[in-house]
């Protein structure tokens, strides 16, 4: 498909530029991604939309196993090459997509995702399939930016997908709270953060090409001072985006 395509040829290339990102390679939220999966005994984890594999590394050290998902090969490679170096022996990679998961029903403990939704094309799909491929106790942790009220919502998709045509959309937490609810999972919001965005690298780590940037700098000037203000814009374009850690159990 069209958007699987956009997916490839936005993060292949800059696969390992993923894996040096500050902004993807740390974060408190990591360590209480490990903390909470800890707590299930020798789990097996799904990390959906891996990317370069921060989650799944994150949480190795407490799981039996770890399988890092994702469609992008490159992704996969840069993951498989660091569990090398890393010593990492319990992390396995799949390529595939979220649409439709290839393994049986009721294959892991945790589904867990990081910063990789925003780009699904169906997440209440996806989540049916999440849902399927969970033991009955299964747990499930996704994180990801965050959309607030309706105006600032609409110049943050805009300006996402300016920067990445791959984007689909920024969730509100209602919306995530909905999607694990339909499913069966009670929805507890673990933590919520802002990101401070470099826009220099935000905007080279995903290669988007100069006439986007260009775009970029007449979207942001001719944005309202309080749509500004909320992202706390700096005179370089470097912003802060909301995020949310979201964990979800089945309800009994």
């Amino acid at each position: 498909m069209q958007h699987d395509l956009l997916i490839s040829e936005s993060f292949g290339p800059n696969a390992e530029a993923y894996f040096k990102s500050p902004v993807h390679a740390s974060g408190e939220d990591l360590e209480l991604l490990r903390q909470a999966v800890a707590a299930t005994e020798n789990p097996k984890v799904l990390d959906l939309g891996c990317g370069a594999g921060h989650a799944s590394f994150a949480v190795a050290p407490v799981a039996q196993e770890v399988v890092a998902y994702d469609m992008t090969q490159a992704m996969l490679d840069v993951v498989a090459s660091h569990a090398i170096t890393g010593g990492v022996a319990n992390i396995r990679t799949h390529k595939g997509s979220v649409d439709e998961l290839p393994f049986p029903d009721a294959s892991f403990d945790w589904a867990i995702s990081r910063y990789s939704a925003h780009h699904w094309r169906n997440v209440a799909n996806a989540m049916r399939e999440v849902r399927r491929v969970l033991q009955p106790r299964g747990r499930v942790c996704f994180i990801d930016v965050v959309a607030g009220p309706p105006l600032f919502d609409t110049h943050l998709q805009a300006f996402e997908v300016l920067r990445d045509p791959s984007h689909v959309r920024d969730y509100t937490i209602k919306e995530w709270r909905a999607f694990l609810g339909d499913v069966g999972f009670d929805a507890e919001v673990k933590r919520q953060w802002r990101l401070s965005i470099d826009f220099a690298a935000w905007v080279g780590r995903v290669g988007t090409s100069p006439e986007r940037i260009t775009a970029l700098r007449a979207f942001w000037a001719g944005a309202p001072e309080e749509v500004r203000n909320y992202f706390q814009l700096q005179d370089d374009l470097s912003f802060q985006l909301d995020a949310v850690m979201v964990l979800g159990r089945m309800k009994r």
